[in-house]
């Protein structure tokens, strides 16, 4: 799959994560779709730097848990580039909640957004993806460390792997690949948020390569699926996390 004159969604790409694989996959050679919530500023930022680089971007505003917003930003794809071949689902949401009736509303939020928002967009992503496309959904790698509080994030992101397999396998026929990528710990500003400099640094000295990951990291993964040497890889969770777990 060259990347010439392919074009990329990348949901949630306004920063962090998001923001490092819209940057790659546009160095890469694809047109970058930047997707984001409501953070108009931060999404054009981005489609400046891509431009400044000589790639080209374009930012659609669409909240992922919506049906209406999800088919508008496929819609607004197509007409920028006249198609879809790449799909990158990284928006979402995060918050620590215990396992507990008064942390339903936390619950119920993570799963419309993380979880309803990546079965909408890989429900697009079947309808309109090319033959020989790519589909990759963010998921985590916190899933394997069953740390307490995360119990809402955790069934949101087991239930997008289970989405990402059950893809690929509706997809036979097709030639498109369904994979999802699951970071550990990565220095974003999410991440970082609410955490002491103690937590930052013992959360860096958990995976044997002893730091946390950068962005970029989980970026490279992302556009090995999506470039020309990732294509025989299917179906799997890739769980880019320095050892994490």
């Amino acid at each position: 799959m060259n990347p010439s004159s392919r074009s990329a969604i990348v949901t949630g790409a306004s920063r962090g994560i998001g923001r490092a694989i819209a940057l790659r996959l546009a160095a890469d050679g694809f047109q970058v779709v930047i997707n984001y919530a409501g953070n108009t500023a931060k999404a054009q930022e981005v489609v400046a730097a891509i431009q400044a680089s000589g790639g080209q971007a374009v930012a659609v505003q669409a909240d992922v848990s919506q049906p209406d917003d999800v088919q508008r930003l496929f819609a607004s794809t197509q007409q920028a580039f006249g198609g879809v071949d790449v799909v990158v689902h990284s928006a979402g949401v995060m918050a620590m909640a215990p396992i507990a009736t008064d942390s339903l509303d936390a619950f119920d939020r993570m799963l419309h957004v993380n979880l309803r928002g990546a079965f909408l967009v890989l429900a697009e992503a079947a309808r309109h993806v090319r033959d020989a496309g790519r589909v990759i959904a963010l998921s985590s790698s916190v899933i394997a460390k069953s740390f307490p509080q995360y119990g809402p994030y955790i069934a949101s992101k087991a239930g997008v792997e289970g989405l990402a397999r059950v893809l690929a396998n509706e997809l036979r026929g097709r030639r498109i690949s369904v994979n999802a990528v699951a970071p550990g710990p990565v220095g974003t500003e999410l991440f970082l948020e609410g955490k002491s400099a103690e937590q930052i640094a013992q959360l860096g000295r958990t995976a044997p390569l002893e730091r946390l990951g950068e962005p970029e990291d989980i970026a490279a993964v992302v556009a090995f699926l999506a470039g020309p040497d990732g294509g025989w890889v299917n179906g799997q969770v890739v769980r880019a996390n320095g050892g994490f777990a």
